[in-house]
């Protein structure tokens, strides 16, 4: 029997929140102790969100596919593996969470917990960055969960940790993410001027990696898809 909708975005929520907390609170961490090196500060908060995507993909993958991002849902719901509403569902309980976890990594480090961020992200070498981070991250979980399933943890994360580092925009590729890291003036933050630009980014890359990784693995629109940052 497959679990419930409340089950499952109860899993889309705690999952989007334990991101969420881990992009933030790394940063913040990484920031304290790099005295000023942004280099040890990005490595530290590359190593800790691509370690993280791999747990919460083994833990609640089973539970509701741990999309953990809208762009995989409304993938998933183009391809007929979640009904709109679930697909629905799904970004709601991903933003709640996202918007909590940021609140949370605020919290463990004495912040001030409401923030704006004033990281300005903008310009199109990073909306084009965020295209590919998206493109890419999508194109590996098609990849890897219709036919090696047991992999998709490890590729999601490995992946994750490349883009933070290949990719100009620091790899975002999650609309709920970026909505939450508008909320929080830190390292990982962004300012919520740009975050319209960065989401449309993404969704275009989802949707391209939907019809490009679709004809390339000629996949039935059933397949199933899962995990995401």
């Amino acid at each position: 029997m497959s679990p419930s909708i409340t089950r499952r975005l109860a899993s889309e929520a705690l999952g989007s929140a334990m991101l969420v907390a881990t992009v933030i609170g790394s940063g913040i961490m990484a920031e304290r102790l790099a005295g000023g090196n942004v280099a040890l500060v990005l490595l530290g908060n590359t190593l800790a969100t691509g370690a993280m995507l791999i747990v919460l993909v083994l833990m609640l993958g089973p539970i509701s596919g741990a999309h953990l991002n809208p762009a995989v849902s409304a993938v998933s719901a183009l391809r007929r593996a979640l009904t709109v509403r679930d697909c629905v569902s799904y970004i709601a309980a991903q933003l709640t969470g996202a918007i909590v976890g940021v609140l949370l990594a605020h919290a463990m480090f004495d912040l001030p917990i409401p923030q704006v961020s004033h990281n300005a992200r903008v310009g199109l070498g990073q909306w084009l960055g965020e295209f590919v981070a998206t493109f890419g991250l999508v194109g590996t979980i098609l990849c890897t969960a219709g036919r090696r399933p047991s992999s998709t943890a490890y590729a999601v994360g490995l992946y994750v940790a490349a883009a933070y580092w290949f990719t100009s925009s620091t790899s975002f590729a999650n609309p709920a993410v970026t909505v939450a890291r508008s909320l929080s003036d830190t390292f990982a933050g962004i300012d919520p001027m740009n975050v319209p630009a960065f989401i449309a980014a993404q969704l275009a890359g989802a949707l391209g990696a939907s019809l490009f990784f679709g004809w390339l693995l000629q996949a039935r629109t059933g397949d199933r898809v899962s995990a995401s940052h």
